[in-house]
């Protein structure tokens, strides 16, 4: 599972946890971005940081666990790299790489698309009520074998999001219930999001 995670939340977690049960996977790893390319650029937490919330996030999950790949890489953080890696580790395994439906929908214009599509099968993840038609018109350009390659999850808590929680602690306002305890003590001990 691919993302910024800055920081974790629950709709992350029910996300990869949907994935594991839905598609039947042996294993969610999560591997945090060092520098997502696709992204706004935006002063985004150090990765240390994000890397150890996501740790202590997912310590309570036997199927869960969490890759350094990512940071530890130099450059951006391009998925056909990541999935390469993760071929390598988990040789003859079918790879899932799961993430949002927004970033799904941007597919066309990543690294090596097309390789990338012929490696691995892609969880698009989205919140009740949003429209798939969405995906399936903008992706409506691959050849069927690729798109049969995207399939949908549809998570009630990704309404919960990352940018939200950011703007909470700056504000001052509650993020109880929006992520685990563990994730909440150590944004308030460390002093994180304030400015």
């Amino acid at each position: 599972m691919g993302g910024t995670f800055d920081p974790i939340h629950y709709g992350h977690l029910v996300t990869a946890e949907g994935a594991r049960s839905d598609f039947g996977l042996d294993t969610v790893v999560f591997v945090p971005a060092a520098r997502p390319p696709h992204k706004e650029p935006r002063r985004i937490l150090a990765a240390e940081h994000r890397l150890t919330m996501t740790t202590l996030a997912v310590d309570t999950n036997p199927y869960f666990s969490v890759s350094a790949m990512e940071v530890e890489r130099r450059g951006p953080s391009y998925t056909i790299d990541t999935v390469r890696e993760m071929q390598l580790c988990y040789p003859g395994r079918e790879i899932y790489f799961i993430t949002g439906a927004d970033a799904v929908l941007e597919i066309l214009t990543w690294k090596n698309v097309g390789e990338l599509m012929e490696m691995c099968y892609f969880i698009a993840a989205t919140r009740p009520g949003y429209q798939l038609e969405n995906l399936q018109v903008k992706l409506a350009s691959l050849p069927p074998g690729r798109l049969a390659r995207i399939h949908s999850l549809v998570v009630p808590a990704l309404a919960i999001s990352s940018t939200d929680i950011r703007q909470r602690v700056r504000e001052g306002r509650p993020i109880k219930y929006l992520l685990p305890e563990v994730v909440e003590d150590h944004i308030h001990r460390e002093g994180l999001y304030r400015t």
